[in-house]
């Protein structure tokens, strides 16, 4: 009899460095790619209220399951798509084939662990092994130093005793064959969004950069970013930029799809190192790899308490409220803060935002209009095509003030950020077309204009700050 092992496809969409993928093919003689849209996922809500899944990332994630199929089956396989409960799916897809084992990444997020420990449980009825296989971090907890509940809850510190020390393993080649789906089964069709009650995802004309989710597009990045322009090259100095598709690598959302191994990229700077020399921002690069690593460690340490209000530190943070009314401004873009507005709008119409836009408009978020940054994170993880949970809500407990940081009280100066960043207003006059006529030394400060001034620049729509900006004013 033959022995069938199931590979569920889950954040590692790509064959290259796939260690599931890798198990199954030499444990089993017909190996079974299946892929499910978790229709909790891609059709639910969260606490407040926002779509779990945006069309924005929706439609990368389903160019990326995709290309993945197509990749599959250029080497004689194919993927099986399904839409419901992968628990629920899995187990009968288990059953009617009669295979010996599911072989998955192990996530480590509440949502995540609920899905594959109800189908380890479903399993176990009918004597199915569950394998876990590990595809999402740079470095294998197995090499760590420490075991991973005494990882260090500072970055600096983690870094410090692990970027000289703990190797990276050699990725994983990708497989040059794969055995055909056995006869009789339907592979599934690829939903849309309509199937999911998603508007059609537009792009918009001002995006930087048009992402397009999938391996084949993360290796063509991977390598246009290294060998073709030799971007990493300056990427310490350009990577707090704001217009543009170079300013940064643009890694993070086939990272967090796992279209893209962290171990590849490594491999590629390491070669890039020695081909064409190492300098600061090649090294930079690699400390942007460790920041996910650590996070991703601080979810498994922290576990739900990175979700909680109070975070890793359980502070009360009473002064935090649930305010719609200002948490739709700052959605919206109509804040009245130009730098704000131009990066939420960017945010809202396209899926992204630079990293120093997300640390401006979360610490606005936060620390000016005192609202909770729980909404902030929610409304991340629906809108960022590069949403990652450990990453994102690791990030939030940061700016908050609540997480795994010693400057607890840490506070963004708006209009610095903005002068220091967008010193021409050329990125808040790219979102905000309501500034096309105003000077670029005033952009930042339409609070001086008086009601006269605002009519003759076009200003008469934009909104007056719902903070005032002369508090920031050094």
């Amino acid at each position: 009899m033959k022995r069938r092992a199931i590979v569920w496809f889950r954040q590692d969409l790509r064959l290259h460095d796939n260690e599931a993928l890798c198990n199954a093919l030499r444990m089993g003689d017909e190996v079974l790619p299946v892929y499910i849209f978790d229709e909790r996922i891609f059709k639910g809500a969260s606490r407040f209220g926002f779509r779990k899944t945006g069309s924005t990332r929706a439609q990368f994630i389903l160019e990326s399951v995709d290309d993945l199929r197509k990749n599959l089956q250029k080497i004689g396989g194919d993927l099986i798509i399904r839409v419901g409960r992968p628990e629920t799916i899995l187990s009968e897809l288990a059953q009617e084939l009669k295979a010996s084992w599911v072989i998955c990444n192990r996530e480590r997020t509440q949502e995540e662990v609920l899905v594959q420990d109800g189908l380890e449980t479903k399993l176990w009825g009918f004597g199915v092994e569950l394998i876990y296989t590990r595809g999402k971090m740079l470095y294998h907890t197995q090499d760590l130093p420490m075991p991973v509940q005494h990882t260090p809850d500072y970055f600096f510190q983690f870094r410090k005793e692990n970027e000289d020390i703990t190797p990276v393993r050699e990725p994983l080649p990708a497989p040059l064959i794969i055995p055909p789906l056995p006869v009789g089964i339907e592979p599934g069709k690829l939903p849309t969004l309509e199937d999911f009650n998603l508007q059609p995802a537009v792009r918009d004309p001002r995006e930087g950069f048009a992402f397009k989710g999938g391996e084949t597009e993360a290796l063509r990045r991977l390598h246009y970013y290294f060998w073709g322009k030799n971007l990493v090259s300056t990427y310490k100095e350009t990577r707090n930029g704001l217009l543009g598709a170079d300013y940064s690598s643009r890694f993070s959302p086939w990272l967090a799809q796992g279209c893209l191994s962290p171990k590849l990229i490594y491999q590629e700077l390491k070669q890039f190192e020695n081909e064409r020399g190492a300098n600061e921002s090649t090294h930079w690069l690699f400390f942007e790899l460790l920041w996910r690593d650590f996070f991703r460690l601080m979810g498994k340490k922290h576990g739900n308490r990175i979700f909680l209000k109070g975070g890793v530190q359980n502070k009360p943070l009473r002064q935090l409220k649930n305010n719609r009314d200002l948490l739709y401004l700052w959605i919206e873009g109509r804040t009245g803060i130009p730098f704000i507005d131009a990066n939420m709008r960017e945010l809202k119409n396209t899926g992204w935002m630079s990293n120093r836009g997300r640390q401006n408009v979360a610490s606005f978020l936060v620390k000016d209009l005192k609202v909770n940054w729980q909404m902030g994170a929610e409304y991340f993880e629906s809108q960022l095509i590069d949403y990652d949970p450990c990453s994102n809500w690791g990030n939030w407990n940061y700016v908050a003030g609540v997480g795994s940081d010693p400057r607890e009280d840490r506070v963004f100066n708006i209009l610095t950020q903005a002068k220091t960043y967008d010193p021409s207003g050329d990125f808040v006059r790219h979102w905000c077309p309501e500034f096309s006529n105003v000077p670029p030394e005033k952009v930042h400060r339409p609070d001086l204009f008086n009601a006269a001034e605002r009519h003759q620049m076009g200003l008469s729509d934009y909104p007056k700050p719902v903070v005032k900006i002369e508090k920031w004013v050094i």
